[in-house]
C-alpha cells in the first residue's frame, strides 16, 4: 500500500507511487489545462500521454506488483494503459486505421472508466484521505467527460477541465508528499 508515514523500504525496492501519482497528476492537468480550452491539443499532451501519464505509470505498477500491492498494480498499470488507450483513439483515426470514435463510443468509454474509478475510490476509503481526494475526483471527471459526450455540452467539458486540473494537482500533492516525507524522514506534507 502507498505508505501514509515515511517507512524504510526493507525489501530493497523504492515506493513506486510517488513516481506513479505524478505521471497520472501532471499528464492530467495538462490534459485538462487542454479541456478547459487554455490551449489546444497538442503533441506535448499527446507525448505526455504516451511517455510519462502512459510508460511510467505502467512501470510503476510493474514495481506495485513486486511489492505485492494489489492495489497499486491495479491503479497505475491501468491508468497508464488508459493514457496510452487515449491517445490512440486520438492518433488512430489520423494514420486512416480506424473512424474517430463517435460520442456514444466515447461516452461509453469514459463510463466505464468511471466506473471502474468509483470501485478503486471504494479501496481508497482503507488508504489515505489523499487518496480518496484522488479517486474521488476522478470519478467526477471521468463522469463528467462522459456527460459531455452524452449531451454535446461543450460547458460541461470546460467544466471537466477545470475540475481534472483540481484532480491531477491533487495526485502531484500525494506523490511529492510520499517523496517528501520519505526524504525528510517525517510528515512534511500530511496524507491524513
Amino acid at each position: 500500500m502507498i505508505p501514509t508515514t515515511p517507512v524504510p523500504a526493507k525489501d530493497g525496492i523504492a515506493n513506486p507511487a510517488p513516481l506513479g501519482l505524478c505521471a497520472f497528476g501532471m499528464t492530467t492537468v495538462l490534459l485538462n489545462l487542454h479541456n478547459a480550452g487554455i490551449f489546444e491539443m497538442n503533441s506535448m499532451i499527446l507525448a505526455m500521454g504516451i511517455f510519462y501519464g502512459g510508460l511510467a505509470q505502467v512501470i510503476a505498477g510493474y514495481i506495485e506488483a513486486k511489492k505485492n500491492n494489489t492495489f497499486g498494480l491495479t491503479a497505475f498499470t491501468s491508468y497508464g494503459f488508459f493514457w496510452l488507450s487515449l491517445v490512440g483513439l486520438i492518433v488512430i483515426p489520423k494514420f486512416g486505421w480506424a473512424p474517430k470514435a463517435s460520442d456514444e463510443a466515447m461516452c461509453a468509454y469514459l463510463g466505464m472508466w468511471g466506473i471502474f474509478t468509483l470501485f478503486l475510490f471504494f479501496g481508497t476509503l482503507k488508504l489515505n484521505r489523499a487518496l480518496q481526494i484522488v479517486f474521488f475526483t476522478l470519478v467526477i471527471l471521468f463522469f463528467l467527460l462522459a456527460a459531455e459526450h452524452a449531451t454535446g455540452n461543450e460547458s460541461i467539458g470546460k467544466f471537466a477541465g477545470y475540475e481534472g486540473i483540481i484532480c491531477g494537482a491533487s495526485a502531484i500533492y500525494a506523490g511529492m508528499a510520499n517523496v517528501l516525507n520519505e526524504v525528510y524522514g517525517r510528515i512534511v506534507l500530511p496524507l491524513g
